[in-house]
């Protein structure tokens, strides 16, 4: 048999020559055309960068960990500590990247921030935002989206906005100072005392200053308060339906149920504004023929009325702006001064430093103004310090790539969820000394070093580059005139036999787990500080 097929060859090669060496060369030209062709197979192979290390395992068994978990962001810490600072998993048909490291998180939020700065939105924001029609979770490549951030930007956050509205901020902290000391001597939810001062300087900012209270002076939006923190934890829950899309129809966790009832309820609140603010322009214009100084909500229904459809604006556009600005211009801000006054509580000596700062800046019976904030170097330490942690978005709002990428060697093919963990990179202990511990003078040698700008990738609470906080500016005076007028007008403290209790409760902000409750005493001699 080997000596009939060796006489085959010797056949065909005794042809090939019969026939002027044509056969020979062609056979030559194809074993070099797949030689080439594996070569480049080769080449292409080693080329494209792996995926990130991670877990192994079923979708639907990699993704069970993470049901109802209220420390998703403890949980992806951990599995930082097995797999590296930048480790993939599977939640069901989704591809999910997890970074940990601040030179990974930048290469992300700033070397490739257009490639990532595309979403994935849960169901669950697709129905509170009217169909991801605001800025958090539209679409970066539309141009909807960089008109819609451009409005609120240049419109409601720009400086000379944010400077005009002082009054009404100014106004609406006095009636808390005097609220607070007429209830003086009990105790007070610090948190719920946060959320209504914060929305309804808000509110008043957005449509004129117009909100009040019932008869009995109590804060209307009392009720909303609930859910608006409904909101921000289901925002944060790991939602069957979007990992597993064949199972969105039986809404087995009842995230998309809630979702729809607490959007029912915002699209009730937002139409009242709507038709009071018509009203209201309404009637200025038939008695005098003259509009009052433009709000922000006049401007947003100028622009629905626009006919050109480059600047104009749909009615769910508009609604969806809203929201942004109700639900973030609120919780982050009433979080935080939860927040930083249980630390407060927790560490007496860095309030009392707090307090002799204020008294010394602003004066013993004078009022505290956002003129002020500059010179109150120590209690922007502490801020900062609460900040870093309890960074108020633990996760940031994870980010999307709109094409494949390469960050830290690796592949992150487009579509990828990515997940940049600030509360881990806020702890390392390569980069912050003592990371556990609250000492806010790490913040004091160099107070420009970190900002709330996102310009240094250790430290970015609000995130960083075209996706980061557009509030932050607004959502800062806030917090600090605020903070800063409560802490001067009243000492605080923890009603008899209560305990600390930092723990807190994940979702898209990471809130305490039970409520701060302290009792106010007021310590000023001057009354008509607390009367005016």
């Amino acid at each position: 048999m080997l000596h009939t097929a060796y006489s085959s060859c010797s056949w065909l090669w005794n042809a090939s020559n019969q026939k002027d060496g044509l056969f020979r060369a062609a056979f030559s030209f194809l074993i070099a055309i797949l030689a080439i062709s594996l070569w480049h197979l080769r080449k292409s192979r080693k080329s494209i960068a792996p995926l990130p290390p991670g877990p192994r395992g079923l979708p639907l068994v990699g993704y069970l960990p993470f049901l109802g978990t209220d420390n998703l962001h403890l949980v992806f810490t951990e599995l930082a500590g097995v797999y590296g600072p930048i480790y993939r998993l599977w939640l069901g048909n989704k591809l999910c990247v997890v970074i940990s490291s601040p030179s990974l998180a930048k290469e992300v939020v700033r070397d490739n921030d257009i490639t990532f700065s595309e979403r994935d939105p849960p169901i669950a924001a697709q129905i509170c935002t009217f169909g991801c029609n605001d800025i958090v979770f539209d679409s970066y490549s539309t141009p909807d989206w960089r008109m819609k951030r451009k409005v609120l930007v240049r419109e409601m956050l720009s400086n000379s906005s944010i400077k005009a509205c002082h009054g009404l901020r100014r106004e609406q902290v006095m009636k808390t100072i005097t609220n607070v000391y007429k209830n003086a001597g009990k105790p007070i939810d610090f948190g719920e005392l946060s959320f209504l001062t914060s929305i309804d300087a808000v509110m008043s900012m957005l449509w004129g200053g117009k909100q009040g209270g019932d008869q009995k002076g109590n804060s209307i939006w009392t009720d909303f308060r609930e859910l608006i923190t409904q909101l921000m934890v289901i925002l944060g829950k790991p939602n069957v339906s979007d990992i597993f899309p064949v199972l969105a129809w039986f809404d087995i966790q009842g995230i998309e149920r809630e979702m729809k009832k607490i959007s029912q309820s915002f699209d009730q609140l937002f139409d009242s504004m709507i038709e009071a603010r018509m009203s209201v322009a309404t009637k200025m214009e038939k008695d005098d023929g003259k509009t009052e100084q433009k709000d922000f909500l006049q401007l947003l229904l100028e622009l629905k009325e626009k006919d050109d459809a480059s600047s104009s604006i749909t009615m769910n556009q508009l609604k969806a702006l809203l929201m942004d600005v109700v639900v973030g211009g609120t919780d982050t801000t009433s979080t935080m001064m939860e927040w930083t006054m249980a630390e407060l509580m927790q560490h007496p000596e860095i309030m009392e430093k707090v307090k002799k700062e204020i008294a010394d800046v602003v004066g013993p019976n004078s009022t505290v103004e956002e003129v002020h904030m500059p010179n109150l170097r120590y209690l922007d330490a502490v801020l900062k310090e609460t900040f870093r942690l309890h960074p108020p978005l633990p996760l940031l709002v994870p980010r999307c790539p709109g094409q494949s990428s390469t960050v830290g060697g690796y592949t992150i093919p487009k579509g990828t969820k990515v997940f940049l963990n600030i509360w881990s990179i806020h702890r390392d202990p390569h980069v912050w000394d003592n990371p556990s511990e609250f000492q806010p003078e790490r913040f004091l040698n160099d107070p420009d070093k970190f900002d709330y700008l996102g310009n240094d990738s250790r430290y970015m609470p609000f995130g960083s580059g075209r996706r980061m906080c557009a509030g932050v500016s607004l959502g800062e005076k806030m917090l600090y005139s605020t903070l800063a007028s409560l802490l001067h007008a009243f000492e605080w403290k923890l009603p008899q036999g209560a305990e600390q209790d930092l723990s807190g409760r994940f979702g898209i902000i990471m809130k305490k787990m039970k409520p701060l409750v302290v009792i106010p005493t007021p310590r000023l001699s001057n009354l008509e500080h607390y009367l005016k």
